[in-house]
């Protein structure tokens, strides 16, 4: 090596050792970073990982005149940071004098007189631990070999099994191996110089290292098999296509077999439908909301059921068995309030494909204004929150009754600013990310409450009558959540129909509500029986034969003419959709009024119906990009790099990425989706003279490494947000 002298060959220690044959070049890689008179001021193919050539041989120059303070040899490259200390030495030779190297920011060395060291509490206990990577015991002494997690009070470690985990994990996967901890304890090991290099774990680089994870199952394992070509044949896209278990994955059928019509229909073998059929969950679950009372021993199923097969949507959270249910596919803009009248009734127009597509740009066009009005009014409500913290601690296990418990506390403040911790039943921290954990706790709440048994329906919704959740004031703890979600950076409801949207807004007794807010299978059948009754006899057979239905409602009433139906209908509706949840809507408008949000959904009706009535805008590539500001002393276009970033949110849009426009988001900020309030502060971007992709979610900033080809910028992209976000979901 021409800055150490040394032939070693051992990358653990001096990092690679590489011959430039064009150059008569060799030189350990360790003593080319720790090296104090050179910087790299090339690109990453350029020289030596950036170190330019020219400037290498002026640092040997340099380092010829300097004699090492450990060996008494010329060539000592390194020398301590320490103010007035002028101790120069070889990096093998610090190494062998116990000396520390920083491998961050700037790369500093300390000699073994003024390097950092780890604070050791005088009560703690002396003596001796078992090392939790060699399980070799390791003594409790500040001594140069010996670490200490700062994350955990009984962890120690060997340093020498430290640098050799951080070699193999990498800078994505090492962290405490007590406690998972991974921001604090790599931190500290840097600063005692354990070099964690910046690439993924060795295991992840293996090639095919988990080709037998891609296997599927493939084999007919129901009593009687049909196919005469025998219980491995499998025929895509046909009845002898073999299809597997939706829970276990571990058993398949034939769908000729089973009786499956269609791939998409689910699945499941004996010994899943039997696990379930003992648990009580099997086939009859039915939807419910969590009472307060439940068993806080249980661990209830925040989704009522399964999400059936669907294609891969562009999701990517830890909350992916969220976001793929059902009633979460819809990605249309179109009202949660979609009414369809019967076929014999419908007039068919097939407009045009220019006009269709027009029509559709003005409607996305028309929300995106009236979002960002809502967006500016939230911001309004906003400011009525208080530096004031409330802590909110969530079981990750039972999250609706752990939020619901949290809500009602008497300490809990809506114009506090919430701090959201979640921990699993042994009350271990999982996430110390706030504004993250924050986000998720909303978007779960959402959720939860679409599917809950407070509303009803399959598209916009309205609110149910359910006796016991009156009981418990759920109705009103619900608008409460939504108020609170919608003002501190939650996403929006949108799954309210336009007549319950009334009912909040004008009073019930200006809504009128329509037959698709029926959500009653035997009611609606009912309703249209009477309202397409074409014969006063067949009209008045009806009513007879419901009479029991429209006393109890209050409309039962003798008809002398057909055109009675029309008012009948009328008030069955009024009474079924309205009257009926009198009680269950006036607890939820008193809780909508928390932090004044109702009042301003009063005064814009048109601007609040965009974020309670349709779903949010999927996420596209354009609408990423315009959400971030690129800061820039020159011209935005002109911007190095920003043409690659553009290119890349194409790339994710199109699928031509293994992340999505969400982990994106997730990535800088903390959040899948984009709150009704929008982001604080807005998110930025810069472009640096870094190696890869850092997402600051506390500014909101994405600071981009600048790259010579777009390939190399999409692969650091791809590299970091993927393992980030993987190690946040581990």
């Amino acid at each position: 090596c021409v800055l150490c002298g040394r032939t070693d060959d051992c990358p653990e220690k001096y990092g690679e050792k590489r011959t430039y044959v064009e150059y008569n070049l060799t030189v350990h890689y360790y003593c080319l970073l720790m090296s104090s008179g050179i910087w790299q001021r090339g690109e990453e193919d350029e020289g030596v990982d950036g170190f330019l050539i020219a400037d290498i041989r002026k640092e040997v120059k340099r380092a010829a005149k300097l004699t090492c303070n450990i060996c008494k040899k010329k060539g000592a490259s390194i020398g301590c940071v320490a103010p007035k200390c002028k101790r120069s030495y070889h990096f093998p030779c610090g190494i062998q004098r116990e000396c520390i190297f920083q491998f961050m920011e700037d790369f500093r060395s300390y000699c073994w007189e003024h390097r950092p060291v780890q604070e050791f509490m005088d009560k703690e206990p002396r003596g001796a631990s078992q090392c939790t990577i060699c399980l070799d015991l390791v003594e409790h002494l500040p001594v140069y070999t010996v670490l200490k997690s700062p994350c955990c009070k009984n962890a120690w470690f060997h340093r020498e099994c430290l640098q050799y985990q951080a070699l193999s994990a990498g800078i994505f996967f090492f962290r405490c191996t007590v406690c998972n901890n991974k921001d604090k304890f790599q931190n500290e090991m840097l600063r005692m110089g354990i070099h964690i290099p910046e690439r993924d774990a060795s295991w992840e680089l293996e090639e095919n290292a988990y080709q037998d994870l891609l296997h599927c199952y493939q084999h007919c394992d129901v009593k009687r098999c049909l196919c005469k070509k025998g219980r491995d044949y499998n025929e895509p896209d046909s009845k002898w296509e073999i299809q597997r278990c939706q829970y276990c994955g571990s058993r398949g059928t034939h769908l000729a077999c089973s009786s499956l019509k269609a791939w998409e229909q689910n699945w499941e073998c004996m010994e899943c439908r039997s696990i379930f059929a003992k648990s009580g969950k099997y086939s009859k679950r039915k939807k419910r909301a969590l009472s307060a009372s439940e068993n806080s021993n249980g661990t209830p199923c925040l989704l009522e059921e399964p999400p059936p097969k669907s294609p891969r949507q562009s999701s990517g959270s830890p909350r992916s068995f969220l976001l793929q249910s059902p009633k979460m596919m819809c990605q249309n803009l179109s009202p949660c309030s979609h009414l369809e009248q019967p076929a014999s009734n419908r007039v068919t127009v097939s407009p045009s494909p220019v006009m269709s597509n027009w029509n559709w740009s003005l409607r996305h066009k028309y929300l995106r204004q009236q979002r960002k009005e809502v967006c500016n009014i939230l911001k309004e409500l906003k400011v009525q929150v208080q530096t004031k913290t409330t802590r909110l601690n969530i079981n990750a296990e039972n999250i609706w009754s752990s939020a619901l418990k949290g809500f009602r506390q008497r300490i809990f403040s809506p114009t506090n600013t919430i701090e959201v911790n979640f921990s699993n039943c042994k009350n271990r921290s999982k996430t110390n990310t706030s504004s993250a954990s924050k986000h998720h706790l909303f978007q779960v709440l959402m959720l939860h409450l679409q599917n809950s048994s407070l509303f009803e329906g399959s598209f916009g919704k309205n609110l149910s009558l359910d006796f016991q959740a009156l009981k418990e004031n759920l109705y009103f703890e619900a608008g409460k959540m939504i108020a609170v979600s919608l003002v501190h950076g939650g996403p929006p409801p949108g799954f309210f129909s336009k007549t319950l949207f009334k009912c909040l807004v004008y009073g019930p007794e200006n809504a009128k509500p329509v037959l698709e807010d029926v959500a009653d299978v035997d009611v609606a059948q009912t309703i249209k029986t009477i309202k397409y009754a074409n014969s006063l006899s067949s009209l008045q057979s009806t009513l007879q034969d419901c009479c029991e239905f429209l006393t109890a409602a209050g409309c039962f009433r003798p008809v002398t003419a057909l055109c009675d139906k029309n008012m009948l209908v009328n008030d069955i509706l009024i009474y079924h959709v309205i009257k009926r949840i009198t009680l269950p809507l006036e607890s939820f408008r008193q809780g909508l009024k928390t932090l004044g949000v109702l009042e301003k959904m009063q005064t814009h009706p048109d601007v609040f119906s965009s974020i309670f009535c349709y779903r949010p805008e999927r996420l596209s590539a354009e609408t990423v990009y315009n959400l971030f500001t690129i800061h820039s002393s020159s011209d935005v276009n002109k911007v190095e790099g920003a043409d690659f970033w553009m290119g890349y949110l194409q790339d994710v849009e199109s699928g031509d990425s293994v992340v999505t426009l969400e982990d994106i988001l997730l990535f800088v900020t903390g959040s899948s989706y984009i709150p009704a309030i929008g982001f604080d502060p807005e998110p930025t971007i810069k472009f640096l003279h870094i190696r890869y992709p850092i997402g600051n979610r506390l500014l909101n900033c994405l600071e981009l490494p600048r790259t010579k080809t777009y390939q190399q910028f999409k692969n650091k992209m791809e590299l970091t947000i993927r393992n980030t976000l993987r190690v946040e979901r581990e």
